[in-house]
């Protein structure tokens, strides 16, 4: 068992180490040395393996890389989409000389040091409404620690139809602690689509700790993509943080297809009357891979919505944990919220702990939850099988539709084929930069003869 005095005194060494002298990063991290990290008594971190932390000693990269075109080290695999690409490398924005692009329009897109700097009154602002919720430790240590981060600023009536994608990529032989702290704000009647990458090219073992924040004014939009591709030698920590205004519109979409260790905290504040959010999740993983999937959804407000659907499917040895919460306040009349986790276990050594549950002090709502937990229905098996299909490819097909299930809330349109394709191969095994989908394949072997790969 591990000692969480062992894991306070770990990461208390970095902040010493760091010397904070920045303001906000100064408090962030006395917040994160009060509270210290969350111990196996918070439901949302009970399951995690803090070991794996405590066996790797890391090292944060002070500098960011020298800079090189970006198509020099990465290319990004999603084709048929029109988006603009920002990347960081190692934790740092990659750029020649303009940390921070402001297009004609108003938009800006680029690193959040410099946007600390230039956008201070915002930043300043909205760190007031952030301050008013709870957030988890890591989320205290990541703003303290963080070098670098991505900064998108949407104006009023500013409404993007080509997708902003945000390219976190890991390419280095080291070791390396990497902490980043996002934000995005959106005014009045504005619109963003946003897909956020995490991959690998090249890396030793990393622990990356990420704080995002997004807040909507009124009437705004925001569709988000969170594709996480990580090695197993990874430890993934995710806390996003929605802070929504009347009549607003979310749309969260977060995949998780591989990863050693992987930690995503939602946390959604309905702070606005008519505000509505889509919480939609999919994790695939094999071998010994952990995946914790945490939604915390706070309707504070009366006239609200929300709707949570994650599905996952387990093989080997793969544990996976799905915790959600909604919480209805006292004056939140005329609620509507529902969840549901699906959940199928392809080994009698796979694992998954699922709980879904509801907290409630209004009287006029309309709330449900549920989870399932079960293996493939043998009955349709049986039923395609008597259609002239093999066992493989009938499971194959039903593993695909309860996948699709998810993959179809997709609202980036364009990323509904990608995400098809991406399951496909990584159900049958493939590699996921394989260009041919698993029933075009010149190897027809599915995922109980080819278990799916490390990547």
């Amino acid at each position: 068992m591990v000692d969480i005095k062992d894991v306070n005194s770990y990461f208390s060494a970095y902040i010493c180490q760091n010397q904070i002298n920045d303001t906000m990063k100064k408090i962030a991290s006395n917040r994160f040395l009060e509270k210290g990290v969350p111990s196996r008594d918070v439901e949302m971190w009970r399951n995690f393996d803090w070991q794996t932390i405590l066996d790797n000693r890391y090292k944060m990269q002070q500098q960011p890389n020298d800079y090189h075109p970006v198509e020099s080290f990465f290319h990004c695999d999603i084709h048929n989409i029109e988006s603009q690409l920002f990347t960081f490398l190692n934790g740092w924005y990659v750029h020649d000389n303009t940390p921070l692009t402001i297009f004609p329009n108003g938009l800006a897109v680029g690193s959040m040091t410099a946007a600390v700097k230039q956008f201070s009154t915002l930043i300043q602002t909205c760190k007031y409404k952030s301050d008013k919720q709870k957030h988890s430790s890591m989320f205290d240590l990541a703003s303290a620690l963080y070098h670098d981060g991505f900064f998108i600023y949407v104006p009023d009536n500013i409404q993007l139809k080509t997708p902003i994608q945000i390219a976190n990529v890991v390419k280095t032989n080291e070791d390396l602690f990497i902490n980043l702290k996002n934000f995005v704000f959106l005014g009045k009647n504005a619109s963003l689509k946003l897909i956020h990458c995490d991959d690998t090219l090249e890396s030793g073992n990393t622990l990356i700790n990420t704080a995002t924040e997004i807040f909507l004014e009124d009437n705004a939009k925001v569709d988000y993509f969170k594709l996480e591709n990580k090695d197993n030698k990874s430890v993934l920590i995710n806390d996003l943080s929605i802070y929504q205004s009347a009549c607003t519109e979310v749309n969260t979409d977060t995949n998780v297809f591989n990863g050693g260790l992987v930690h995503n905290t939602i946390n959604s504040h309905l702070l606005g009357h008519h505000a509505k959010i889509n919480l939609n999740g999919l994790y695939l993983v094999d071998k010994k891979q952990n995946v914790t999937n945490c939604l915390s959804v706070n309707h504070h407000v009366s006239n609200c919505q929300s709707f949570q659907l994650y599905n996952g499917i387990m093989d080997d040895e793969a544990r996976a944990n799905f915790i959600g919460h909604v919480y209805v306040a006292a004056d939140a009349q005329k609620t509507e919220a529902h969840q549901i986790n699906h959940n199928i276990l392809l080994t009698d050594k796979a694992e998954v702990i699922t709980k879904p549950f509801l907290e409630i002090y209004a009287d006029d709502v309309k709330c449900s939850h549920g989870a399932t937990v079960g293996q493939l229905d043998e009955e349709a098996v049986f039923y395609l099988r008597s259609r002239g299909i093999c066992e493989k490819n009938a499971r194959m097909l039903l593993m695909h539709a309860f996948a699709k299930e998810v993959v179809n809330k997709i609202t980036v349109e364009s990323l509904v084929e990608y995400t098809e394709e991406l399951v496909q191969k990584r159900l049958s095994g493939q590699k996921i930069d394989c260009s041919n989908c698993a029933m075009q394949c010149d190897n027809k072997q599915m995922i109980f003869e080819v278990k799916m790969p490390e990547l």
